[in-house]
């Protein structure tokens, strides 16, 4: 994304979010009880909340129950792994994650060295789409075993570059990735840094992004609208211009993709846990890998992308979660424009809280890190999913086994976080 633009994005989330977040609720509300849901009749107070859907706010954020069904909060929940095992059970057919089959054999396609790594670029063909890619980089002359991490890439708004937003593979960067680095990394290819402390990682692109996006030439029936794929080309690729375009294209793309693989009886969520399970299906299964000293971890994209993938494979054995992390409430009043459809699985919320995906992997380390200032979450909501996450881990006897830290500045994973990531991977995985 060029810097105008992201800039503009958030000066509007900004100020929207401003507005979003004023809720006032009077004295002489009278609640009305259907069912189990409790709402607000008073129309003054009901027009003084202001959300992202006007009056059905407040209505529909009392559909979810205040404790859900399996949240293990709950009092009747004293079991942890009983509880998990509930509570895996539930999400997984939610969730409805495809059947990609066997782990695919994998391609090298070059091997060569840069700054103080062995990086080896990989390839291997899922059921569907075109080829994933994916860099794979670890100490130059290691040979013995090591403890590894599957980086997972950020959104961004950004579908055009996946993985490549978070290595440095040689001097010479696209301008636009070395100002997402810049904006988002403290000017830092966070994979190579966690690679020089020791670390085998994987980066690879997840469904839709890079080496999976989808291109004009693939798609057919858009005639009118932001769609309309006449006038649009794949050729030249790397132009500044033809890439912005496209990831204005693609955002909007993502409405259709999302009913498509809903009408197909899955969920994006679902297909993307997939793909990451088969790439940590390979990373697991390499001969220079610990495959009992793996991790996860990835900022606002890559963080939603680690929520599912920690809380739901017990493969990930430290988790550190980036600039995503906050309640359902949230997303229903304030905040659910401003995420992709990676996110949303239906009906889950009567079960989980959003921060208590994560929170099944308890008691196994854990780490969420998030901006105080960040604009796609409100803070008072980020506090109550660290709190959550904290009541988790507590109850299944691993109060050390979780970190949530709160940072001044706004989405980001910078250099002081990365440090207290890594020293947290250093802390569990070494």
């Amino acid at each position: 994304m060029n810097g105008k633009s992201s800039a503009s994005r958030r000066k509007f989330i900004k100020t929207s979010a401003s507005m979003a977040a004023s809720l006032a609720v009077l004295p002489d509300a009278m609640d009305v009880s259907v069912g189990n849901h409790v709402f607000s009749t008073n129309t003054e107070t009901m027009a003084t909340q202001k959300s992202l859907i006007g009056t059905y706010g407040e209505w529909a954020s009392s559909l979810v129950k205040n404790i859900p069904a399996l949240s293990f909060r709950n009092a009747k929940w004293n079991n942890v792994k009983t509880w998990q095992k509930e509570a895996l059970a539930k999400t997984s057919e939610l969730i409805f994650k495809p059947d990609l089959g066997k782990t695919p054999p994998v391609t090298v396609e070059k091997k060569y060295a840069y700054d103080g790594l062995d990086i080896e670029e990989l390839s291997w063909q899922l059921p569907y789409g075109r080829p994933t890619k994916a860099y794979l980089l670890k100490p130059q002359g290691a040979t013995k075993p090591l403890p590894a991490i599957l980086a997972l890439h950020d959104h961004g708004g950004n579908k055009y570059f996946g993985k490549r937003k978070i290595v440095r593979l040689s001097d010479d960067m696209h301008p636009l990735l070395v100002e997402h680095q810049e904006h988002y990394y403290g000017g830092k290819a966070w994979a190579n840094e966690l690679a020089k402390r020791g670390y085998v990682v994987l980066v690879h692109d997840t469904f839709a992004f890079e080496s999976r996006r989808v291109l004009y030439d693939e798609v057919a029936g858009y005639s009118w609208g932001p769609l309309k794929t006449e006038g649009k080309s794949d050729a030249d690729p790397e132009k500044t211009e033809n890439i912005q375009a496209y990831n204005t294209w693609a955002g909007e793309h993502e409405h259709v993709m999302s009913k498509s693989l809903f009408c197909g009886g899955t969920t994006w969520p679902g297909v993307v846990l997939a793909e990451d399970q088969i790439a940590l299906d390979i990373l697991s299964n390499r001969s220079d890998v610990d495959k009992n000293r793996i991790g996860c971890a990835g900022l606002s994209g890559g963080g939603l992308r680690t929520a599912y993938l920690g809380g739901l494979d017990a493969r990930i054995k430290c988790a550190v979660c980036v600039g995503f992390m906050s309640t359902w409430d949230d997303f229903i009043l304030y905040k659910s424009y401003t995420h992709t459809w990676m996110l949303y699985v239906p009906l889950l919320p009567n079960y989980l809280d959003f921060p208590e995906i994560l929170g099944i992997r308890a008691p196994l380390p854990t780490m969420v890190q998030n901006n105080n200032d960040d604009d796609l979450f409100t803070l008072p909501e980020m506090k109550k999913a660290d709190n959550q996450l904290r009541e988790i881990f507590a109850k299944a006897g691993a109060g050390d086994k979780y970190q949530g830290k709160f940072y001044d500045g706004e989405h980001k994973f910078d250099q002081p976080m990365q440090k207290d990531a890594f020293e947290w991977f250093d802390k569990w995985l070494s």
